[in-house]
């Protein structure tokens, strides 16, 4: 570790949400301000292609990761596991004193096991969101991270209060949404006075959809039955959806009819933003 450094912290991200925080967050921890802390970036490649993944780091201006373990796809023990095995060995070259993780993904849970079993300190950005259902794999994620974490950072006074319930008040630091501070950020960048010539579409008048969770995904008679929802919904006012691979995947070996609705490849973060700022109305999975 360079003299100057006091602090050295290994940064876990894997998937698109997490692109989304980390950038706040690493742009700050990689200022002039803070010189006496390192920050290694891990990319698991939870989410890996382009679409999905290189993009948000170019456009969020995400220092390239310092490793990328490029786990891919898999079940959910598949990724798990290899990414146990390549950030374990990442921690024992790097000795971070800190390791950092975010959300409710694999790689947040990864991260966080690692970390449980070195002599380095866990913090867990976006922690104490419950949905207080048991079989969800997201929440399995959240409550095992906030159970081994050293430092629990809060984005709301609800997830707080659900910490100090737990009795893990020590712990907590209410600290707002990154999600929010990045929206702040990058809205400034944006001219959202201009049309969408790209997709034909006029301001206020297109739904905007995302379908992506693995229980709708996975679920035959739940995923037919969105899309027919959809395709009722259609009938007034155009629909959008930027296809999650999963979902695509889905949809192609249950022969899903898309007749009516438009499918665009998965976007970038800034044309997100800028789809849901001009669409009147969003249909969504997504936390």
């Amino acid at each position: 570790m360079p003299k100057n450094i006091k602090i050295k912290i290994l940064t876990i991200v894997g998937a698109r949400p997490q692109f989304v925080k980390s950038a706040t967050v690493s742009r700050l921890l990689n200022s002039k301000k803070n010189n006496e802390i390192q920050e290694l970036i891990v990319h698991t490649g939870q989410h890996y292609d382009d679409f999905m993944s290189g993009m948000f780091f170019r456009e969020l201006e995400i220092p390239e990761p310092n490793y990328n373990l490029n786990v891919g796809s898999g079940s959910h023990s598949e990724q798990t596991g290899l990414m146990m095995n390549g950030i374990e060995k990442i921690v024992d070259i790097e000795n971070p004193n800190l390791i950092l993780v975010y959300g409710d993904t694999n790689s947040t849970l990864a991260g966080a096991l690692i970390a449980a079993k070195k002599p380095c300190k866990l913090a867990h950005v976006e922690a104490g969101l419950r949905s207080f259902r048991k079989g969800m794999a997201e929440e399995v994620n959240r409550v095992v991270t906030d159970s081994l974490s050293d430092i629990l950072f809060c984005p709301t006074e609800i997830a707080k209060k659900n910490l100090i319930q737990e009795g893990k008040g020590e712990k907590t630091f209410l600290v707002g949404d990154v999600m929010y501070d990045s929206y702040i950020y990058n809205s400034k960048k944006i001219n959202f006075s201009q049309g969408i010539d790209l997709d034909n579409l006029i301001s206020n008048k297109f739904v905007l959809a995302t379908i992506h969770r693995a229980e709708n995904t996975d679920n035959k008679e739940v995923l037919i039955n969105i899309f027919s929802a959809l395709k009722t919904i259609s009938n007034d006012i155009c629909i959008i959806i930027p296809l999650h691979p999963r979902t695509k995947k889905m949809v192609k070996k249950l022969d899903i009819s898309l007749d009516g609705i438009k499918i665009i490849e998965p976007v970038s973060y800034k044309t997100m933003m800028f789809y849901l700022k001009k669409s009147s109305l969003v249909i969504t999975d997504s936390g």
